[in-house]
């Protein structure tokens, strides 16, 4: 007889009874401290250009950077720039990119979006928010990643399920929605730290504020993260406390 399943304990969402000032007092200080844990965070996805880190980030979708790592050496190898990779089969590139999953539809999309960049923006990544929504396989998060990464331009936060998961923890958004949350988190957190936010938040999100089994103890944000576990956990937000005092 197979024996009875687990039940997932989720850890809960919580939040704090607090106003605008000491929420984008906090938010600052998550990232002071993100900074401290994470003074090297930036993208994983290995790439030799801005077209390049394109590609890799429209193929990391459902997959891992692992996985993209290791299919791209031989893709750029044989496709380096936008124009070979326009001009490529639609069989080879599938062959190429067949590990990371979806493989039709994200070989599909990289051919045409390289075309696109030949054809609309003389071979050359577009640097802007609504140019580069045109290409074909990019949605707010991708033109973000790019913008912020291969170009040093933040126009908006990243928000991927990792960004998801702890902006709602944390008690920066009650969103469920991408957008709504990247909204939220554009009004609390200034824009000198937006390109570092989405990036650091991902790296904690992967090696401490784990889907199913957050490392609260350890984790360097338990004291200001009102859904923490941890025993250091205050009942309410420190910031209003001190914006008060």
């Amino acid at each position: 007889m197979p024996s009875p399943r687990k039940t997932r304990t989720k850890t809960p969402l919580r939040r704090w009874r607090e106003s605008k000032a000491a929420q984008r007092a906090r938010g600052k200080e998550i990232i002071s401290r993100l900074r401290e844990k994470y003074p090297n965070a930036a993208a994983e996805l290995n790439y030799g250009s801005a077209f390049q880190f394109l590609i890799s980030v429209i193929l990391s979708a459902q997959t891992t950077d692992v996985t993209v790592n290791r299919v791209t050496p031989n893709l750029f190898r044989k496709f380096p720039t936008a124009k070979a990779l326009a001009d490529s089969s639609q069989a080879e590139v599938e062959d190429l990119v067949r590990q990371t999953g979806f493989f039709r539809s994200k070989a599909k999309s990289i051919r045409v979006a390289s075309a696109q960049i030949v054809d609309e923006f003389n071979g050359e990544v577009p640097r802007t928010m609504d140019e580069l929504l045109r290409l074909r396989g990019v949605a707010r998060k991708t033109a973000n990643v790019v913008l912020g990464e291969a170009f040093g331009l933040a126009s908006g936060v990243v928000v991927d399920t990792h960004v998801k998961r702890l902006a709602q923890r944390l008690g920066l958004s009650e969103a469920t929605d991408p957008v709504k949350i990247e909204r939220d988190l554009m009004k609390v957190l200034d824009k000198e730290d937006w390109i570092f936010a989405g990036i650091a938040i991902i790296w904690h999100g992967r090696r401490v504020c784990d889907a199913r089994n957050p490392d609260c103890d350890t984790c360097e944000l338990n004291n200001i993260c009102p859904s923490s576990t941890s025993p250091t956990r205050p009942t309410r937000s420190p910031f209003t406390a001190k914006l008060s005092a």
